[in-house]
């Protein structure tokens, strides 16, 4: 008589326990990067926010000093902060810079509308004409 299989071989269970490795070594690093464009995602919001703020400011006060100390301008959040720098009566500049588990990015803004990322963890890149926001140093714009 011959005997009825029951369960698994080893060589089925090796092979899956391959499979779902190779699965998760490419699944995980992407859904991190995944994480990461969403928390960026406060800084763009804080700061294109911030833009016609400082312009509503600049039209009450004719100067951009102090627009830090104004309701328009963004809080800290979780991810990042922000500061004004440079602000004259002409220019001012905004950064957002990360902090927890986005840390070592810096977006900034200025009164032309100019968009840059000053700084971002290694793999993601720099620019002077745009907010990075994947990992290569390419922006959606």
């Amino acid at each position: 008589m011959r005997r009825i299989q029951r369960g698994f071989t080893l060589i089925e269970v090796l092979v899956t326990v391959a499979i779902v490795g190779i699965l998760l070594a490419v699944a995980v690093p992407a859904y991190g990067d995944y994480v990461t464009r969403g928390r960026l995602n406060e800084a763009f919001t804080g700061l294109g926010g911030a833009q016609p703020a400082a312009e509503q400011f600049w039209a009450n006060n004719r100067s951009y000093a102090g627009f830090d100390a104004s309701a328009g301008f963004p809080q800290a959040s979780p991810n990042f902060t922000y500061a004004l720098s440079n602000a004259t009566s002409a220019t001012y500049t905004i950064t957002a810079t990360g902090r927890a588990k986005a840390a070592g990015f810096a977006y900034t803004i200025n009164e032309s509308g100019t968009r840059a990322t000053t700084a971002s963890p290694s793999g993601w890149g720099t620019s002077t004409r745009c907010w990075v926001d994947h990992k290569g140093g390419a922006c959606t714009e």
